[in-house]
């Protein structure tokens, strides 16, 4: 590993498991200071403990994400463990109410708007001021496939994961000529421990949506994460990121 984050801060939700844990040992495996936030503090832990055993820095910090308040004291916790911040990755999210649009229950609807896009607003709402007193920095947000096509019995995650994206185009352009870039990352469906449970004939029914044959890695999708928060993607704001093994472009 290089030490291409070296004296860098990184704020990563969702960070317990996943997509955000695969970011949070690769970034400070590369020399970053990271935070830890999830709403299962005990398990950000685990992650802490597994990054610090290995040389690196890094908190833990629970949050709920779908809570302004939350966010907002994350962002202050990461600043007061670190001195500044300087990269963040707004992970965290939910599956949610699936069906017929008719039939989903609204207050399910609106948990999952609430931790799925209102999440990403107030990240980026109280993490733009710490990067900007940091001379600069980028942002990551986690859309999804489907904040790039459609299905049909997907409603809420649809929604929300399209104005993830455009969310993150509109924040790129604010802040554009500021030293901060932002972009969003579309993953394909993931082979994650959640799946392991799950009946053959469904997983491989995933698998089959995918052209290439598997699903994606934790690691593949970080790989793409820690990449566009580098200086190497010193050009790439305000862009959808897929990793989908040709889902989309089916």
């Amino acid at each position: 590993m290089s030490n291409e984050f070296e004296g860098k801060t990184a704020l990563v939700t969702g960070g317990a498991s996943g997509i955000g844990k695969a970011v949070a040992l690769k970034l400070a495996a590369e020399g970053a200071a990271v935070a830890v936030a999830d709403l299962h503090e005990d398990t950000a832990r685990a992650v802490v403990d597994e990054i610090v055993s290995a040389g690196g820095r890094a908190i833990a910090v629970g949050a709920d994400v779908g809570r302004a308040d939350d966010v907002a004291a994350a962002v202050d916790a990461t600043v007061k463990a670190f001195g500044s911040l300087t990269h963040a990755l707004n992970n965290a999210g939910i599956g949610g109410p699936q069906g017929p649009i008719q039939d989903i229950d609204v207050d399910a609807y609106l948990k999952l708007i609430d931790v799925n896009l209102h999440s990403v607003f107030y990240g980026m709402r109280f993490e733009i001021p710490e990067l900007l007193k940091a001379g600069g920095g980028a942002i990551v947000n986690t859309s999804s496939i489907l904040g790039v096509v459609g299905t049909p019995l997907a409603v809420p995650y649809v929604t929300a994961k399209h104005g993830v994206a455009g969310m993150t185009k509109a924040t790129a352009l604010q802040v554009a000529d500021q030293g901060i870039r932002v972009n969003s990352v579309h993953p394909g469906y993931i082979d994650t421990p959640l799946l392991q449970g799950m009946p053959k004939e469904a997983y491989d029914s995933l698998i089959g949506l995918h052209p290439i044959g598997r699903l994606g890695t934790a690691e593949e999708v970080a790989d793409l994460v820690v990449f566009l928060l580098s200086d190497r993607a010193s050009f790439i704001t305000g862009s959808q990121h897929l990793v989908d093994g040709g889902y989309t472009a089916q």
